[in-house]
């Protein structure tokens, strides 16, 4: 994992969805339709992310009513699925919400991650991600995709940016 000597100061963070947001299992019924597992802790650490002012899209490949769904639940409006070149997807966002590339960090776990994950300033990757992907991460998470790992994720980066302790002081009686 690589420390910084000034943390980034991200405005935006993307998350794949299988391997990162899941433990990368899919589940299809006889109907084509699809089941994921999404851990709670993971959730809620994502509603905190927005909550801090920092911009969250998802950008998978696969396409899936249940990553909607998850999405609506922990307030991600900006959902791309069934993307199969995300560099492109990357760059309009970038454009979109007038960022450079410095002011960004990204959690992927494979190969079809990489042209996100090697041009933002905080590449992550949860511990069981591909070799390709933990090479270029600067932040590996201690758990497991769709174990807490997005919750490790964010925490770094609300920890980084000075966030983390105040938002959890928020909660406290």
């Amino acid at each position: 994992m690589t420390s910084f000597s000034v943390f980034p100061p991200i405005k935006w963070v993307g998350f794949d969805v299988d391997g990162v947001m899941t433990d990368g299992g899919i589940i299809l019924d006889d109907n084509g339709g699809q089941q994921k597992r999404f851990h709670s802790r993971d959730g809620h650490a994502l509603k905190m992310l927005i909550k801090s002012g920092i911009a969250v899209s998802i950008i998978t490949g696969r396409k899936s009513d249940v990553v909607a769904l998850r999405a609506k639940e922990t307030g991600i409006l900006d959902v791309h699925q069934g993307i199969t070149n995300k560099g492109l997807v990357y760059q309009k966002i970038l454009a979109d919400l007038s960022l450079s590339p410095e002011e960004t960090a990204f959690a992927g776990d494979d190969i079809v991650d990489l042209p996100i994950m090697t041009r933002c300033a905080l590449p992550m990757a949860p511990k069981d991600a591909s070799m390709e992907a933990l090479k270029v991460a600067k932040f590996i998470s201690d758990s497991p995709a769709g174990y807490g790992a997005v919750r490790e994720m964010v925490k770094y980066i609300l920890t980084g940016l000075g966030h983390w302790d105040k938002m959890v002081a928020g909660y406290s009686l």
